[in-house]
C-alpha cells in the first residue's frame, strides 16, 4: 500500500526552479508533521524542510531563503518549492511524514533532482 508519492523532480539548470509534490493518504496527512529530506551517495539523508500540522516551518540552512514548504489540506499534498537551485542541491528528495497520533513514520520512494552548472 503506497502511502507517500513524490513527483516533480527532474533536470534543471543552476538558478532555475522546481516544485516537488508529495501526495499522501488521508489517514497520514491530516495527523502528521510533514517534511522533505534529501540524500546523495556521498552524504547521509538530511533534512531540507519541515512543516507541522499547526503550520510551523523549519528549514535547513542550505535552503533558507530559497526553499518553501507548504501543504494543501484539501488535497492531502505537501509541496517543496525550490528557487535559485545550485548544483549542490542535486540529490534524491524524499517526502516524510510523522504521524503524531501513534508516532508512525512514513517515507516516499524519492524523486531525483539534478541541477546542472
Amino acid at each position: 500500500q503506497v502511502q507517500l508519492v513524490e513527483s516533480g523532480g527532474g533536470l534543471v539548470q543552476a538558478g532555475g526552479s522546481l516544485k516537488l509534490s508529495c501526495a499522501a493518504s488521508g489517514s497520514i496527512f491530516k495527523f502528521s508533521d510533514m517534511g522533505w529530506y534529501r540524500q546523495t551517495p556521498e552524504k547521509q539523508r538530511e533534512l531540507v524542510a519541515q512543516l507541522t500540522v499547526d503550520g510551523r516551518t523549519n528549514y535547513a540552512d542550505s535552503g533558507k531563503g530559497r526553499f518553501t514548504i507548504s501543504r494543501d489540506n484539501a488535497n492531502n499534498t505537501v509541496y517543496l518549492r525550490m528557487n535559485s537551485l545550485k548544483p549542490e542541491d542535486t540529490a534524491v528528495y524524499y517526502c516524510y511524514a510523522y504521524r503524531l497520533s501513534d508516532g508512525a513514520n512514513y517515507w516516499g520512494r524519492g524523486t531525483q533532482v539534478t541541477v546542472s552548472s
